[in-house]
């Protein structure tokens, strides 16, 4: 049983991690941070969900609160809060501003929950998570960013579909940015164990138009319904849980990289890592076709880009 804090705890991601979290019984203490002027909401958020638990017989400790000294603690601090992304933006539309609010936040955590792992969700995710890192001065291991591991779930839900499989029979993977130039590698993806090449033979799979669909998953609901929630709300418990397990599972999360895959330095970018209580174990070397290096390094180049210039913005 775990502590967590989430930072931006009234905001659509925040809460429903939050609820979801509190139902996987996997958490004992869930700590809703807001600012002082959402405090009621978070009160109310937290009442409603205690209803919620009573009727599954769940019992966790959920605290609304204003104080940083609250994170105190914590095994791990949620990064939710930031300028949501809107119909028509792109998700590093919002580096600059959401940069602010994680190079702060960053520093709160470093003084108020030194021992706990930061998981970073603002957009763009792995841009924040290098300034997530940075601001707190931990550990790279401890700083992780949500990625590309909602990608990597939504290109396995796309795929079951199309060939009518039981998703747990997919076993795919994506890397890169967290945005147009997430890189699914298709090369190694296999269904029941066999190669998706093998499988193509016998139903035809429009490769350009399943990665088409995938980049434009989150901006489809976006335009539907003004946010997603359910997806990055789950895929969050889930990546929390899966450290708080100690389960040592491999997802397709954001880190600070240092030569780990194909000599990429100097950015964070979605790659496969197993995570353990610790954090980040250990980064899983990958090989990958031609085409999928070439968009590995062009994700890269453009996530550093944006990263520096936010830098120089910070004056860090």
């Amino acid at each position: 049983m775990a502590k967590v804090s989430i930072l931006g705890s009234t905001g659509t991601i925040g809460k429903n991690v939050a609820f979801t979290l509190a139902r996987m019984d996997t958490v004992n203490e869930i700590v809703l941070l807001s600012r002082k002027n959402s405090i009621k909401k978070a009160e109310g958020e937290v009442l409603d969900m205690y209803d919620a638990l009573a009727a599954e017989d769940v019992r966790c400790n959920l605290i609304p609160s204003n104080s940083y000294e609250d994170m105190r603690n914590s095994d791990i601090v949620l990064i939710t809060a930031g300028m949501a992304r809107k119909e028509g933006m792109d998700r590093l539309d919002l580096a600059k501003p959401n940069a602010k609010i994680v190079h702060n936040y960053g520093k709160q955590i470093a003084k108020y929950a030194p021992d706990s792992i930061i998981l970073v969700v603002t957009n763009p995710v792995d841009v924040m998570t290098t300034i997530a890192l940075e601001s707190s001065g931990f550990d790279k291991k401890k700083v992780i960013g949500l990625g590309n591991h909602l990608d990597s779930l939504r290109l396995k839900m796309i795929l079951a579909k199309h060939f009518d499989i039981n998703s747990g029979e997919i076993h795919t993977r994506v890397i890169g940015e967290h945005g147009n130039h997430m890189v699914p590698l298709l090369s190694s993806t296999t269904i029941g164990g066999i190669p998706l090449k093998y499988f193509i033979k016998s139903k035809v799979l429009d490769i350009p138009k399943i990665i088409n669909q995938l980049k434009q998953t989150g901006k489809s609901i976006i335009a539907r319904k003004g946010a997603t929630e359910y997806g990055p709300s789950y895929a969050i418990a889930n990546l929390i849980s899966t450290i708080i397990t100690d389960s040592n599972k491999i997802l397709s999360v954001s880190t600070y990289l240092d030569n780990e895959i194909e000599n990429v330095s100097d950015v964070s970018l979605g790659v496969p890592a197993v995570l353990c209580k610790e954090g980040i174990r250990a980064i899983v070397p990958i090989q990958m076709h031609e085409h999928e290096r070439e968009a590995f390094y062009e994700a890269a180049t453009i996530v550093k880009e944006v990263t520096d210039e936010v830098k120089k913005d910070l004056d860090i």
